[in-house]
């Protein structure tokens, strides 16, 4: 089957802003909590906000339209140390990611159910309501995505973050060490096909739950 670019088009006009969306609130929000925590590195950075262009990393954005589940954003630098709590601090600003993840899917799937019960006239469904719906559809899918996998506990994802703030001091520094090889476990995960079986199962109930 050869390359449709009609239908790569339709596909990214419908994935391109909820991703974004999805990636920018991410980021930022690890950036406002470390803020509300002490450490103002993100905003002297001007990754304080919500602009997708300050968050966008070209290689995660690609990746995505491969995946068409997966992709990333820039990182938001955060100074652990300079935060209030040095034990939990890090925890926090990790699960903050996440948390914002599911939020937003929480709210597409009110805004999809909305639309999708209220009888509208053919013109407006076909040309209006239809493309909006199938964006919620996708932020549904990708918050979900973004926010289960960035738990696993593998340095330098959310959850490995907070798998080392809970883990006692000694742990939790050789924990540290494993950051430099978490790119090369996630990759084998996925060639392995335990993200598949594993992950997939997960991020899939959350979808059927809310769509």
């Amino acid at each position: 089957m050869g390359f449709d670019i009609n239908s790569f088009f339709r596909d990214l006009s419908i994935m391109a802003l909820p991703f974004l969306f999805a990636i920018t609130v991410h980021e930022a929000s690890h950036g406002y909590a470390a803020y509300f925590l002490g450490d103002d590195t993100a905003k002297r950075h001007g990754r304080l906000t919500f602009n997708p262009l300050k968050h966008i990393d070209i290689m995660g954005l690609l990746f995505l339209f491969l995946t068409r589940l997966f992709g990333w954003a820039k990182p938001v630098p955060v100074d652990f140390t300079r935060l209030k709590y040095r034990k939990y601090g890090p925890a926090v600003v990790a699960f903050a990611g996440p948390l914002s993840n599911f939020v937003m899917a929480i709210v597409s799937s009110v805004l999809f159910n909305i639309l999708t019960s209220i009888d509208f006239n053919p013109f407006v469904a076909s040309k209006i309501v239809k493309p909006i719906v199938l964006m919620l559809i996708f932020s549904v899918q990708i918050n979900i995505a973004l926010g289960i996998f960035n738990l696993i506990p593998i340095l330098p994802l959310d959850g490995g973050r907070i798998l080392q703030s809970f883990l006692p001091l000694n742990a939790a520094y050789k924990y540290s060490r494993t950051e430099k090889y978490g790119f090369f476990i996630i990759l084998g995960l996925l060639i392995t096909n335990v993200i598949d079986t594993v992950i997939f199962p997960i991020i899939n109930f959350f979808i059927r739950l809310l769509i």
